[in-house]
C-alpha cells in the first residue's frame, strides 16, 4: 500500500539550479545545428586549403575546428535530450572553440602587421628614392 501511495504522489518541484540546468541545457540546443553548419564549413576549408602548396601546412587547422565545433554540438543535444552532465563537456569545447580561434586571429593579425610595415616602409623609401 504505501508503494501505491509512493506512486500517488506528484514529483517533487525542480530547484532552481536544476531549472537553470534545464533552461541553460535547451538554449545550448538551440545552437547546435548552427554549430554543425560552421563545424562542416571548416572542414571543408581545410580540405581546399589542403591543395594548395602554403595551405597543405595549415589545412589541419580548420579541420580541427570544425571537428570541435561538431562534437561540441553533439554535446549540446545531448544536454538538452536529459544528459545535463555533457554540458560540462560543451563548455569545454567551446572553451578549445575560443581559445584556437583566438590564437591564430592574433597570429593573422601580427603577420598582417608586419607586411603592412615591411611593404609601407618600402613604399615610402620607394618614393623618398632610397631604392
Amino acid at each position: 500500500m504505501d508503494a501505491m501511495n509512493q506512486a500517488a504522489q506528484p514529483a517533487p518541484a525542480a530547484t532552481p539550479s536544476e531549472q537553470l540546468v534545464k533552461q541553460l541545457c535547451n538554449n545550448v540546443a538551440k545552437s547546435a545545428t548552427w554549430m554543425k553548419l560552421l563545424g562542416v564549413l571548416n572542414i571543408i576549408n581545410g580540405v581546399f586549403l589542403a591543395v594548395s602548396i602554403f595551405g597543405i601546412l595549415i589545412c589541419w587547422l580548420p579541420i580541427w575546428v570544425g571537428v570541435i565545433l561538431f562534437k561540441a554540438a553533439g554535446n549540446a543535444e545531448a544536454a538538452s535530450s536529459g544528459e545535463p552532465g555533457r554540458l560540462l563537456e560543451y563548455v569545454q569545447k567551446m572553451n578549445r572553440f575560443f581559445l584556437i580561434s583566438g590564437i591564430v586571429a592574433l597570429f593573422w593579425l601580427i603577420i598582417a602587421l608586419i607586411f603592412f610595415f615591411v611593404f609601407g616602409m618600402a613604399a615610402i623609401w620607394g618614393s623618398l628614392g632610397y631604392m
